[in-house]
């Protein structure tokens, strides 16, 4: 019984991993065909969604390592996606903001992006997402993701 259960739980591990790449391959050839890698299309996401952002706490939201979160954000200002503002409270803290330009930018495509997840998912239905949702989280509890 015990090998059975393991055997499973690898058997779950691929089709989740081989999901995941398939998946995760459809949404980033759009973003790439907008000129953007899916790091700064998630750092603009962020951004759009959630305002201001301090530069220590986008790696985290965006699951990023700190470090690589400098180069992202260099490479989006030198687009004029977005800017640094120093923080008038506290000088050690600096804020990502996105421009006018990004926002117009993410604006125009945002909706499909958004509508392409939405079709990739089109398998399920909602009670299943919903189970799909519950059952993700569930897994990544132990691993300390959720």
């Amino acid at each position: 019984m015990e090998n059975e259960s393991v055997s499973q739980s690898l058997k779950l591990f691929i089709v989740l991993s081989r999901a995941y790449k398939a998946l995760n391959e459809h949404v980033n050839r759009y973003i790439q065909e907008h000129g953007l890698n899916p790091t700064e299309f998630a750092v603009m996401e962020l951004l759009f969604h959630k305002g201001d952002q301090p530069m220590q706490q986008i790696g985290s939201k965006i699951l990023l390592a700190s470090g690589s979160i400098t180069y992202v954000v260099d490479k989006l200002e030198q687009k004029g996606m977005l800017r640094r503002i120093a923080c008038p409270k506290d000088r050690r803290v600096t804020y990502a903001q996105i421009t006018d330009e990004g926002k117009q930018f993410i604006e125009g495509i945002f909706p499909e992006h958004a509508q392409r997840i939405h079709e990739l998912m089109s398998s399920l239905d909602i009670q299943e997402k919903e189970e799909a949702i519950r059952l993700l989280k569930k897994l990544g509890i132990p691993a300390g993701k959720f």
